[in-house]
Protein backbone atom coordinates (compact mmCIF):
# COMPACT_ATOMS: atom_id res chain seq x y z
CA UNK A 1 0.00 0.00 0.00
CA UNK A 2 1.65 3.36 -1.15
CA UNK A 3 2.30 5.61 1.29
CA UNK A 4 0.38 9.09 0.14
CA UNK A 5 -3.14 7.85 -1.96
CA UNK A 6 -3.32 7.97 -5.45
CA UNK A 7 -5.16 10.76 -7.06
CA UNK A 8 -7.26 10.91 -10.06
CA UNK A 9 -8.03 13.14 -12.38
CA UNK A 10 -11.17 15.14 -10.87
CA UNK A 11 -8.87 15.63 -7.38
CA UNK A 12 -6.70 17.81 -9.90
CA UNK A 13 -7.46 21.27 -11.68
CA UNK A 14 -8.50 20.77 -15.41
CA UNK A 15 -5.14 22.52 -16.23
CA UNK A 16 -3.17 19.53 -14.88
CA UNK A 17 -5.10 16.59 -15.37
CA UNK A 18 -2.59 15.86 -18.75
CA UNK A 19 -0.18 14.70 -15.71
CA UNK A 20 -2.46 11.53 -15.20
CA UNK A 21 -2.83 10.86 -19.12
CA UNK A 22 -1.15 7.42 -18.16
CA UNK A 23 -3.00 6.78 -14.58
CA UNK A 24 -0.21 4.57 -13.36
CA UNK A 25 0.37 4.37 -9.71
CA UNK A 26 3.62 5.99 -9.44
CA UNK A 27 2.26 8.91 -12.07
CA UNK A 28 -0.83 8.85 -9.25
CA UNK A 29 1.50 9.51 -6.44
CA UNK A 30 3.34 11.94 -8.04
CA UNK A 31 0.30 14.37 -8.76
CA UNK A 32 0.56 15.47 -5.36
CA UNK A 33 3.26 17.78 -6.79
CA UNK A 34 2.34 18.62 -9.76
CA UNK A 35 6.09 20.64 -10.78
CA UNK A 36 7.30 18.07 -9.34
CA UNK A 37 5.63 15.38 -11.51
CA UNK A 38 6.05 17.38 -14.30
CA UNK A 39 9.62 17.94 -14.15
CA UNK A 40 9.98 13.76 -13.38
CA UNK A 41 7.76 12.93 -16.31
CA UNK A 42 9.38 15.17 -18.73
CA UNK A 43 12.69 14.00 -18.37
CA UNK A 44 10.85 9.86 -17.97
CA UNK A 45 9.40 10.93 -21.87
CA UNK A 46 12.93 11.99 -23.22
CA UNK A 47 14.70 8.96 -22.06
CA UNK A 48 11.89 7.04 -23.39
CA UNK A 49 11.12 8.94 -27.14
CA UNK A 50 13.92 11.80 -27.28
CA UNK A 51 17.48 9.44 -26.90
CA UNK A 52 19.57 8.37 -30.00
CA UNK A 53 20.46 5.58 -27.01
CA UNK A 54 19.57 2.09 -29.13
CA UNK A 55 15.93 1.48 -27.25
CA UNK A 56 16.86 -2.18 -26.48
CA UNK A 57 20.05 -0.75 -24.74
CA UNK A 58 18.01 1.72 -22.91
CA UNK A 59 15.62 -1.39 -21.33
CA UNK A 60 18.56 -3.27 -21.00
CA UNK A 61 20.17 -0.34 -18.82
CA UNK A 62 17.24 0.37 -17.07
CA UNK A 63 16.22 -3.69 -16.30
CA UNK A 64 19.75 -3.73 -14.59
CA UNK A 65 19.03 -1.46 -12.39
CA UNK A 66 15.24 -2.66 -11.71
CA UNK A 67 16.94 -5.90 -10.59
CA UNK A 68 19.26 -4.69 -8.20
CA UNK A 69 17.53 -2.88 -6.59
CA UNK A 70 14.86 -5.50 -6.41
CA UNK A 71 12.04 -3.22 -7.47
CA UNK A 72 9.10 -5.06 -8.42
CA UNK A 73 7.39 -1.24 -9.86
CA UNK A 74 10.37 -0.65 -12.03
CA UNK A 75 10.93 -4.49 -13.22
CA UNK A 76 7.33 -5.43 -14.24
CA UNK A 77 7.13 -2.29 -16.54
CA UNK A 78 10.07 -2.60 -18.26
CA UNK A 79 9.78 -6.13 -18.53
CA UNK A 80 6.80 -5.65 -20.39
CA UNK A 81 8.56 -2.43 -22.16
CA UNK A 82 11.32 -4.18 -23.21
CA UNK A 83 9.35 -6.92 -25.01
CA UNK A 84 8.81 -3.88 -27.02
CA UNK A 85 11.89 -3.17 -28.06
CA UNK A 86 13.46 -6.33 -29.09
CA UNK A 87 14.62 -7.87 -25.26
CA UNK A 88 14.09 -11.49 -25.41
CA UNK A 89 12.90 -13.77 -22.65
CA UNK A 90 16.80 -14.87 -23.15
CA UNK A 91 18.33 -11.61 -22.19
CA UNK A 92 15.94 -10.91 -19.13
CA UNK A 93 17.51 -14.19 -17.93
CA UNK A 94 20.60 -13.51 -18.79
CA UNK A 95 20.83 -10.11 -16.34
CA UNK A 96 20.55 -12.31 -13.77
CA UNK A 97 23.64 -14.51 -14.79
CA UNK A 98 25.69 -10.76 -15.31
CA UNK A 99 24.82 -9.49 -12.33
CA UNK A 100 26.01 -12.58 -10.68
CA UNK A 101 29.43 -11.94 -12.31
CA UNK A 102 29.26 -14.72 -14.94
CA UNK A 103 29.47 -13.69 -18.47
CA UNK A 104 26.69 -14.70 -20.64
CA UNK A 105 26.45 -15.07 -24.11
CA UNK A 106 24.96 -11.53 -25.03
CA UNK A 107 27.21 -9.32 -27.29
CA UNK A 108 29.50 -7.73 -25.68
CA UNK A 109 27.82 -4.17 -25.93
CA UNK A 110 24.90 -5.69 -24.00
CA UNK A 111 26.76 -6.64 -21.52
CA UNK A 112 28.68 -3.79 -21.16
CA UNK A 113 26.12 -1.80 -20.94
CA UNK A 114 24.28 -4.21 -17.86
CA UNK A 115 27.94 -3.40 -16.41
CA UNK A 116 27.97 0.06 -16.94
CA UNK A 117 24.19 0.34 -15.15
CA UNK A 118 25.58 -1.82 -12.46
CA UNK A 119 27.99 0.09 -11.60
CA UNK A 120 26.58 3.40 -11.53
CA UNK A 121 24.11 1.79 -9.47
CA UNK A 122 26.74 -0.52 -7.03
CA UNK A 123 29.42 2.19 -6.49
CA UNK A 124 27.66 5.72 -8.21
CA UNK A 125 29.95 5.79 -10.78
CA UNK A 126 31.12 4.18 -13.72
CA UNK A 127 34.59 2.52 -13.85
CA UNK A 128 37.06 3.75 -16.27
CA UNK A 129 37.25 0.65 -17.87
CA UNK A 130 33.62 0.48 -19.02
CA UNK A 131 33.36 4.61 -19.78
CA UNK A 132 35.61 3.77 -22.56
CA UNK A 133 34.81 0.39 -23.79
CA UNK A 134 31.40 2.19 -23.67
CA UNK A 135 32.48 5.67 -24.87
CA UNK A 136 34.03 4.17 -27.96
CA UNK A 137 31.09 2.22 -29.06
CA UNK A 138 28.44 5.06 -28.33
CA UNK A 139 30.16 8.06 -28.58
CA UNK A 140 29.57 10.77 -26.96
CA UNK A 141 25.90 11.40 -27.21
CA UNK A 142 24.86 8.09 -26.41
CA UNK A 143 27.69 7.52 -23.38
CA UNK A 144 26.18 10.65 -22.30
CA UNK A 145 22.64 9.63 -22.21
CA UNK A 146 23.36 6.41 -20.89
CA UNK A 147 24.37 7.99 -17.95
CA UNK A 148 21.21 9.74 -17.60
CA UNK A 149 19.14 6.47 -18.49
CA UNK A 150 21.32 4.59 -15.42
CA UNK A 151 21.13 7.61 -12.90
CA UNK A 152 17.55 8.94 -13.47
CA UNK A 153 16.52 5.20 -12.95
CA UNK A 154 18.19 5.09 -10.10
CA UNK A 155 16.33 8.14 -8.45
CA UNK A 156 12.97 6.29 -9.70
CA UNK A 157 13.83 3.58 -8.24
CA UNK A 158 14.28 5.41 -5.23
CA UNK A 159 10.84 7.00 -5.65
CA UNK A 160 9.17 3.87 -6.02
CA UNK A 161 10.67 2.40 -3.09
CA UNK A 162 10.03 5.15 -0.33
CA UNK A 163 6.55 5.73 -1.52
CA UNK A 164 5.99 2.10 -1.62
CA UNK A 165 4.03 2.67 -5.21
CA UNK A 166 1.93 -0.96 -6.16
CA UNK A 167 2.29 -3.16 -9.23
CA UNK A 168 -0.48 -2.64 -11.17
CA UNK A 169 -2.70 -5.41 -11.71
CA UNK A 170 -1.60 -5.06 -15.37
CA UNK A 171 2.12 -5.67 -14.58
CA UNK A 172 1.93 -8.07 -11.99
CA UNK A 173 2.28 -11.26 -14.57
CA UNK A 174 5.45 -10.01 -15.50
CA UNK A 175 6.64 -9.78 -12.00
CA UNK A 176 5.49 -13.50 -11.58
CA UNK A 177 6.85 -14.66 -14.67
CA UNK A 178 10.17 -13.11 -13.99
CA UNK A 179 10.29 -13.06 -10.37
CA UNK A 180 13.25 -10.51 -8.81
CA UNK A 181 16.00 -11.96 -6.10
CA UNK A 182 15.03 -12.37 -3.06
Amino acid sequence: MARVPYLDPEDLAEADRDILKRPITLHRALAHTVAGARAFGGLGQWIRFGTKLDPRLRELAILQVGWLAKSPYEWSHHVKIGFDFKVSEVDIAKIAIETDGQVSDLPALDRAVLKGAREVTLDGRMSAATFTTLHLALGHEQIVELTLVASFYNAVVRVLATLEIDVEPDYQPYLDKFPLPR
